[in-house]
C-alpha cells in the first residue's frame, strides 16, 4: 500500500475524497492547502503523541520541552535509567508516566521495534501498539499517520474530529458522543484516502 510521503500524495488523496463525497469540497475549499505533516518513526515521536493525549497542544509542547530539558536525547534507555523523577518534574500525569515507562521497557526488554511496525498492516500495527499499557487506539492511529504516512488510518475517536466530521458531513444534530458512529461508515467508503480528511476537517 502506497504511503503518504509527499504533498502530491495529499493532493491526490483529497481529489479522491471529493470524487467520492462531494460534500467534502466545501471542507477542502475552507481549509486551503494541507501541508504534509510527518515525523520520524521511533520512541521520541510516540512519546510526543502520548504527551498530547487529552491536553492542549500548548500544554503538550511545554511538557515535552521540560522533559527534553531533563533527558536529552530522549531514548528508551535514558528514560529507564532516569526513572520516574524526571517524568514527574516535567509534569507528566501518573498515567502518562506509566505509559512512557511501559513503552521504554517494551523496546529495551522485549525488542519492540517502532520503525518496523510502521511497515505492517494498519490493523496489526494498532493491535501491537495497544497491547502496551496506556496506548489506546487514538495514540496508535495518530502515530501511524504522522510517523508512517499510513494511508488507511483515521483517528475517528478524536472528540474534535467527531464534532468536525458531524459538522462537515451534516450527519448528526444530537449529542457529540454519538458522532463517533459517523466515521466508520464513511471511512470504509473513502478507504486508503481517508487519512487526508484529518487535515482539512480539523482545520475547518
Amino acid at each position: 500500500m502506497k504511503r503518504i510521503d509527499t504533498d502530491a500524495d495529499i493532493l491526490q488523496a483529497l481529489e479522491a475524497l471529493v470524487a467520492i463525497d462531494a460534500r467534502l469540497q466545501a471542507v477542502r475549499d475552507c481549509a486551503g492547502d494541507i501541508p504534509l505533516r510527518r515525523s520520524a518513526p521511533g520512541f521520541a515521536s510516540l512519546v510526543s503523541i502520548i504527551l498530547s493525549q487529552q491536553v492542549s497542544r500548548a500544554s503538550a509542547n511545554a511538557i515535552e520541552a521540560r522533559l527534553i530539558g531533563l533527558i536529552n536525547p530522549l531514548t528508551p534507555d535514558a528514560i529507564l535509567a532516569a526513572g520516574e523523577q524526571p517524568l514527574i518534574a516535567a509534569g507528566l500525569s501518573r498515567a502518562k508516566q506509566r505509559t512512557v515507562l511501559a513503552l521504554a521497557r517494551a523496546i529495551v526488554e522485549d525488542g519492540f521495534n517502532l520503525e518496523t511496525l510502521c511497515a505492517r498492516d494498519a490493523g496489526e500495527a494498532i493491535t501491537s501498539l495497544t497491547a502496551i499499557h496506556g496506548i489506546g487506539p487514538w495514540t496508535a492511529q495518530v502515530y501511524l499517520l504522522v510517523s508512517a504516512g499510513h494511508p488507511d488510518v483515521f483517528p475517528s475517536g478524536d472528540v474534535a474530529l467527531q464534532a468536525a466530521v458531524a459538522d462537515a458531513l451534516g450527519c448528526l444534530s444530537g449529542p457529540m458522543q454519538r458522532a463517533s458512529r459517523v466515521w466508520p461508515n464513511h471511512g470504509r467508503r473513502f478507504g486508503p484516502s481517508q487519512h487526508a480528511c484529518f487535515g482539512p476537517i480539523i482545520v475547518r
